[in-house]
């Protein structure tokens, strides 16, 4: 008898246990590590990015670029190009400027002529809002020359919200990064010498860029387990988009 009563106990346990809902997550997005940066001169604009792929506390990759140039005019035409990067989940990185890509070249068939730098922020940035309910994981920034030939910088949040900046970081080491731009790019808590005066903010030669794009990943890459291997520069400037390569820590 009490046999049979703790058979059924366990019976009725057991469709009790079967009928408790079990909870099913998805994430669709994934952080796949990696730092850009970018900065505005005279006559240049500069867009730099790590190239390393990672997931979790593997890498994937080595050499993943993050930096692409966009299909502006041709080499018939004087556009000086554009370059954009979109660091963190790289599939939607990847189908981002792929969009972004056809759509420039829609622009110049349709309108007869290549896109300019604002244009395509305004572009960018419809693509951007347009996907706000389901955002692309991405942080977006793109650089080139204005209509005057200054170096412009546009960066973007992930539902297109977009400002034209001197200087900006992004991805995985950008709180490293962005602190140390705003000091030697931006000048903030920079004084003059002679008069005790805040510096007047002013741009950059080529050379001190580079040389500051550089040591901004090399001491990101000490402290940051998802930025390293190769370091890609791309340099916009009047006579076309250059791309430069400069070694990181591989551990």
């Amino acid at each position: 008898m009490n046999t049979t009563l703790l058979a059924h106990t366990a019976s009725e346990a057991g469709a009790m246990t079967s009928r408790v809902p079990v909870e099913h997550q998805f994430n669709p997005y994934a952080d796949n590590g990696g730092t850009i940066l970018a900065i505005a001169g005279a006559d240049f604009a500069v867009l730099a990015g790590d190239t390393r792929h990672t997931t979790g506390y593997s890498i994937n990759s080595r050499f993943q670029p993050k930096v692409h140039t966009l299909p502006v005019g041709g080499p018939q035409t004087a556009v000086p190009g554009i370059v954009v990067s979109a660091n963190g989940f790289s599939a939607d990185g990847d189908a981002l400027v792929r969009r972004l890509g056809q759509s420039v070249q829609m622009y110049e068939y349709n309108h007869g002529k290549p896109i300019s730098v604002s244009a395509c922020a305004r572009l960018v940035q419809n693509m951007l809002y347009g996907k706000r309910f389901f955002p692309f994981y991405v942080h977006t920034i793109i650089a080139g020359l204005d209509e005057n030939g200054v170096g412009a910088v546009y960066s973007f949040d992930p539902v297109g919200s977009y400002e034209r900046e001197q200087c900006r970081a992004g991805g995985a080491a950008a709180n490293l990064i962005m602190p140390f731009l705003d000091n030697q790019v931006n000048f903030k808590n920079q004084y003059d010498a002679a008069t005790g005066e805040p510096r007047v903010v002013s741009y950059l030669t080529l050379e001190e860029t580079l040389k500051l794009v550089k040591d901004a990943f090399s001491s990101a890459t000490e402290r940051h387990i998802h930025v390293g291997d190769c370091l890609e520069i791309k340099i916009v400037t009047k006579d076309g988009v250059r791309a430069e390569y400069f070694p990181l820590k591989r551990d």
